[in-house]
């Protein structure tokens, strides 16, 4: 069984990423891709700076590694404000999210990472927190208990969240601006590449740039990473200049091809053609044609072949695409039925 983790096409965040930090943008000029949602808040700032207001409740929603947490930093520099940062999961009781609102200051910026995993008893403190910047506290207990209303200085929540549909209405409801974060293209995808490699003092050239960035599942965490990799084989096996060549090269080493497909990837198209001819197949059966966990499979692996075209979700299970395919090189079967056969 795979451990999702150690995929090098993983876009969730990994302890070898904590460089990232230091290649992250901290202006809103500075940002690369995502061009709508950079205009919708470039309007958002200048709109709160000009009322000399904090910004309203901002939600980012979408696939991991396209850059949320880097967004709310940036939402803190351009209204030179602190940020306190934390997760859903690690607020485990409602008196530790009463410490963290307590110690902000006027303007400042509680970022949630991982939003959606908020306990519903954490959720109901941050409700009026949220709406009317107060803090409702109980002190006591039995008939002698009593409840104090604290008032909190304005501040800004900064959720972010892959999982949308988890966020609870009322908590989505009290969000002033709400925007989803897409995959990038191979134009944004270059010039993060380009910029990281510049910032890491890697010699690269254009191809190489490309090589990179094409693999890179439209994904700035995942290039980053891949970056760092090439660089490595660069400096072992070359003079240490990222070409296409050394390129494409080292990530054939880590068995990821030119569209970004992983290992794990492949096994899973080739299981559905080769044993199931194709489809449609169910998740479960996937899951233990090729030994891994079925919440792998569904979280990790069909959003970015879905994304491809590679897959269909129908009804009856998993379908691969005549470009599944002929990316794998098969032989697309014309009648229902018929055996794979490879080009």
């Amino acid at each position: 069984m795979t451990d999702p983790t150690e995929r090098p096409v993983d876009p969730e965040a990994k302890p070898d990423d904590r460089i990232d930090h230091a290649l992250r943008p901290q202006k809103l000029e500075d940002l690369i891709g995502q061009d709508q949602v950079k205009e919708n808040l470039h309007i958002l700032i200048s709109a709160a700076k000009q009322r000399g207001e904090p910004l309203d409740h901002v939600l980012f929603y979408g696939p991991p590694g396209l850059g949320k947490t880097t967004l709310a930093n940036v939402l803190a520099n351009e209204m030179g404000v602190n940020i306190k940062t934390t997760s859903g999961p690690a607020i485990e009781r409602a008196g530790d999210l009463a410490a963290i609102l307590t110690n902000l200051r006027a303007g400042d910026i509680l970022f949630i990472d991982e939003i959606h995993r908020l306990g519903r008893a954490v959720e109901e403190v941050l409700y009026p927190a949220m709406e009317d910047f107060s803090l409702d506290i109980i002190i006591g207990k039995g008939p002698s208990a009593r409840s104090i209303r604290l008032k909190l200085p304005h501040f800004t929540v900064v959720g972010a969240t892959t999982r949308l549909a988890l966020v609870t209405a009322p908590l989505r409801a009290r969000f002033g601006a709400v925007y989803r974060m897409d995959y990038y293209d191979e134009p944004a995808m270059k010039k993060i590449v380009s910029r990281a490699a510049t910032l890491l003092n890697v010699p690269t050239d254009e191809s190489g740039i490309r090589e990179v960035a094409l693999r890179a599942r439209g994904t700035p965490r995942i290039a980053l990473r891949l970056l760092r990799r090439v660089r490595d084989f660069a400096q072992v096996r070359s003079d240490g200049t990222v070409t296409s060549a050394i390129a494409s090269d080292a990530l054939d080493l880590l068995r990821v091809d030119t569209l970004g497909l992983d290992d794990v990837d492949r096994r899973v198209l080739k299981s559905i053609i080769e044993k199931f001819n194709g489809g449609p197949v169910g998740l479960n059966t996937i899951a233990a044609s090729i030994s891994e966990e079925s919440d792998t499979i569904m979280d990790v692996v069909e959003p970015y072949l879905l994304q491809l075209g590679f897959l269909d979700r129908t009804p009856q299970g998993r379908v691969a695409t005549r470009i599944a395919y002929e990316h794998l090189g098969f032989q697309f079967p014309e009648n229902p039925g018929d055996q794979p056969k490879l080009l």
